[in-house]
């Protein structure tokens, strides 16, 4: 079964910031039912599209939240940089019946701590921008006082937009915010030197970047779809002596795609250890 299917919230879930990530999280959940309860939104800005749904409150900070309000969850949507001066006002819900779920980058469960205060659970998670459509992956982490139940329902919270895992250490939240939460810029990036390198071949930019966007959707879309593992998949497409083959010779040649991603990963990783600090 999957995580979301049982899930139906009796208390209100309180989302603090409602951007991109934030506000698909909120209409998925709705389309979904899981917020039964309904949603408080705190957030300056007027999310577009869940002001007008009756399931959902908007407030501008968190001094106009009711006073009895008990979320079962509060998700942390807003900025890294934000939480120190945002996060103290919300330490009236550490208790043992309220979820805190962070998905920002670096912050750590004892830095959360901090703000919030030692009473409060934390469950942080790591999502990236393919939860817009609903096909992202998101990769939790448990805090030190995180119970089975309140871990499930952190996990159906998130797996509205996509696939979800866990890691047991938390530092390993430091390079999985390096591969999946930075990767959908990586692959970005492909399309746009795909493109490039097709327009110094001699193709008009238009097309070049027609071809290279189709093609890593398309391949892609394999790699989900197949059952062969990708190694197999590349090694299907490259003919021996052809002109994959040379391609994949400087590729995968020294200096060439591992050895970047190698640097890459690694320095992403040193940053968001740099952050949590």
């Amino acid at each position: 079964m999957s995580p979301v299917a049982d899930l139906k919230l009796q208390r209100p879930i309180l989302l603090v910031g409602c951007g991109k990530m934030g506000g698909a999280l909120a209409h998925a959940w709705l389309d979904r039912k899981i917020a039964t309860a309904g949603i408080f939104i705190v957030d300056p800005v007027t999310p577009a599209g869940l002001v007008d749904r009756p399931e959902v409150t908007v407030v501008a900070d968190a001094d106009n939240l009711p006073d009895r309000l008990v979320p079962a969850a509060v998700l942390l949507a807003i900025k890294p940089q934000q939480m120190e001066a945002v996060l103290p006002a919300y330490a009236r819900f550490a208790t043992d019946d309220t979820v805190f779920l962070s998905i920002a980058a670096g912050k750590t469960t004892a830095t959360l701590s901090q703000y919030l205060g030692s009473a409060a659970i934390i469950c942080r998670a790591m999502p990236n921008t393919p939860t817009a459509l609903g096909q992202g992956m998101t990769v939790l982490c448990k805090g030190p006082n995180l119970t089975e139940s309140q871990g499930a329902m952190c996990e159906a919270l998130m797996a509205v937009v996509g696939e979800t895992a866990w890691v047991d250490t938390e530092t390993l939240m430091d390079p999985v915010t390096a591969l999946s939460g930075g990767g959908p810029a990586y692959v970005f990036l492909l399309i746009e030197v795909l493109a490039a390198a097709g327009v110094k071949a001699g193709l008009e930019p238009s097309f070049a970047m027609r071809l290279a966007r189709t093609t890593v959707i398309g391949s892609a879309e394999l790699a989900h779809q197949s059952k062969a593992t990708v190694t197999n998949l590349r090694q299907n497409v490259t003919s021996p002596g052809g002109t994959t083959a040379e391609a994949l010779k400087i590729l995968m040649g020294d200096g060439g795609m591992q050895s970047l991603f190698d640097a890459a990963i690694a320095a992403a990783t040193a940053r968001a250890r740099e952050l949590a600090q």
